[in-house]
């Protein structure tokens, strides 16, 4: 379905799970590596009032509780918003391939928040997915038989409805020196 924005999203979305593998000189595999790890949370403004009202809306028939139900959430809300600017901020991070950390989105798209029409057709044209990749894990490197001073490097990673193929062409742009090729498996959709 294609949305309001001109992007085609399904109604739901669908999890892809995918395989990256990157080859090539080992101290550039190592330096992208060091520049792909990261939070994998993007730091989007986040309007705490509106966010409340979101909140509060499908339960505000529940009376005065609602709206402290409501506050709370927002504290929630709130203090997960800090922990993921501070590790924004922070070198490395839990995640070895970063969309963020590898394509930034601008500071003038991040403040428009997330849902905005322009911060989706930002992720679309700059990433070729919506949302930042789910369950990523580094896989076993392995050393290349046929040229010494080579590795290859792989990662799994669930992608939100589409590869990120957008990002991959960025990538192959930024680091000429190695080779990326990315599969998807479709066989293996999931509800995320």
């Amino acid at each position: 379905m294609t949305g309001a924005d001109g992007i085609l999203a399904p109604a739901r979305t669908d999890w892809l799970r995918h395989v990256l593998t990157v080859a090539g000189p080992i101290a550039e595999v190592a330096a992208f590596e060091l520049k792909a790890r990261g939070p994998s949370a993007v730091p989007w403004h986040l309007d705490l009032d509106h966010e409340e009202m979101r909140l509060l809306a499908p339960m505000a028939a529940a009376g005065p509780a609602a709206r402290g139900l409501a506050r709370a959430l927002r504290a929630q809300v709130e203090a997960h918003h800090q922990r993921v600017l501070a590790a924004a901020d922070q070198p490395g991070g839990g995640c070895p391939l970063d969309l963020h950390r590898l394509v930034p989105i601008p500071a003038r798209i991040l403040q428009l928040g997330d849902d905005a029409p322009a911060s989706r057709l930002w992720l679309w044209t700059h990433w070729g997915t919506l949302q930042p990749l789910r369950h990523v894990r580094r896989l076993d490197p392995v050393a290349d038989r046929w040229r010494k001073r080579t590795v290859r490097v792989e990662w799994e990673f669930w992608s939100a409805d589409w590869t990120p193929w957008r990002a991959i062409v960025q990538l192959r742009q930024d680091w000429p020196s190695l080779r990326f090729d990315v599969r998807p498996d479709y066989g293996d959709a999931a509800d995320g």
